[in-house]
């Protein structure tokens, strides 16, 4: 009996942080679109680090845009058919087709399509009141390692990835609103006047 307890009481952990992967299910399933605040932290295998804030809002499916605040502002829009990368300050864009980068990055999740067809899933370690999903690519040339998708009541939470270089980027989020309204004409790629656009 008391052997039987013991065993209990050490699956409770387990137990009660197993249900990542429903979660981020539910994530998939449930919500449609969404308007959140972001802190980046990219750390080198040197030991350097680099942050940076901004606002990501999404609807699905596969559009989205990536707004980073100075000093170094950035913003990433996918309309559907490309993503366009565009630097303000040197008032320069360019694309990359929509298909070369959704299946082996994490925009795959908050885009719409299914991380399963392109990563092996599974329950990770829980931290805290967050749960999370293991990522590991199906196909090793993807310049991922692994990727860690954190949930915290079927809401986005964090994300992790590290690169085939080892460099390891970290998302937090803040503030998630779910299924808000958002403005479709935010998620297309409008050229600025005289601007550099290199359309890939």
């Amino acid at each position: 009996m008391k052997r039987r307890l013991l065993l209990t009481l050490a699956a409770l952990p387990l137990l009660a942080h197993a249900d990542a992967l429903d979660q981020l299910a539910a994530f998939q399933r449930e919500v449609k679109s969404g308007r959140l605040a972001f802190t980046q932290t990219v750390s080198s295998p040197s030991g350097r680090k680099k942050t940076s804030k901004g606002q990501f809002e999404f609807l699905r499916p596969n559009r989205f845009r990536f707004d980073y605040e100075p000093p170094e502002a950035q913003i990433l829009i996918g309309d559907g058919k490309k993503v366009w990368l565009i630097d303000p300050d040197l008032n320069q864009a360019s694309s990359r087709p929509l298909e070369a980068v959704l299946g082996s990055t994490p925009i795959a999740l908050l885009a719409g399509s299914s991380l399963g067809d392109a990563f092996k899933l599974s329950n990770d370690a829980s931290e805290g009141d967050i749960s999370w999903v293991l990522a590991v690519p199906k196909q090793a040339d993807q310049g991922i390692q692994r990727l860690r998708i954190g949930l915290r009541r079927n809401q986005l939470a964090a994300m992790e990835l590290v690169d085939g270089l080892g460099q390891r980027s970290r998302l937090d989020f803040s503030r998630f609103e779910a299924n808000v309204a958002i403005d479709p004409e935010r998620l297309k790629f409008v050229p600025a006047k005289g601007m550099d656009v290199i359309d890939g």
